[in-house]
């Protein structure tokens, strides 16, 4: 095992959070093409990687909310409502206001980087405040201490175990549940 470093979520990947555009404006939504996803969406999701949301919205939405299309592998994670759940981007997404979801940096493995913050949700959790319900804010979220391999290649070996472990542990729960069907 190679040495390992003390580092910030800011310093592993770009802080993004979400947005909504005007419910009201059906302009936003209708026969819209970019995904937008919300904690809802990842409420009874069980994959790793999401595609779609429950809706859509359109071009005209986005540039009308301070929500931002975010490449694939980008690490969604729920930031209220509840927040710690995560979710790897598996195409060009953006989000609601719910998420705080982190864009790795070249440097960064986004497996890695996905299961980290998988290992980091109750200590994420125990950071946020709020009086209704609890919210973790972007500037909390980027201070976050993590303690990562110095090297690339060797967050993305480890990245690659867990991979191929829950690739496994998925196609076990598709077998068990065709053989219950």
């Amino acid at each position: 095992m190679g040495e390992w470093k003390d580092c910030t979520i800011g310093d592993i990947g770009t802080v993004v959070g979400g947005a909504t555009p005007s419910t009201k404006k059906t302009e936003y939504y209708e026969n819209g093409n970019i995904s937008w996803i919300t904690p809802k969406d990842l409420s009874n999701f069980t994959g790793r990687f999401i595609t779609y949301g429950s809706r859509n919205i359109t071009e005209v939405g986005l540039k009308n909310c301070s929500a931002q299309l975010m490449p694939r592998h980008t690490i969604l994670f729920t930031s209220r409502a509840p927040i710690g759940y995560v979710a790897i981007a598996d195409r060009e997404v953006c989000t609601n206001q719910g998420f705080k979801s982190v864009i790795p940096n070249e440097n960064t493995d986004y497996l890695f980087l996905y299961y980290l913050l998988k290992y980091n949700k109750d200590n994420i959790e125990n950071m946020g405040s709020g009086t209704t319900f609890k919210e973790v804010s972007g500037n909390t979220m980027k201070n976050i201490g993590v303690r990562i391999p110095a090297s690339y290649e060797e967050q993305k070996a480890i990245g690659s175990v867990l991979d191929t472990l829950d690739r496994k542990i998925e196609e076990n729960a598709r077998i068990n549940k065709n053989l219950a069907a």
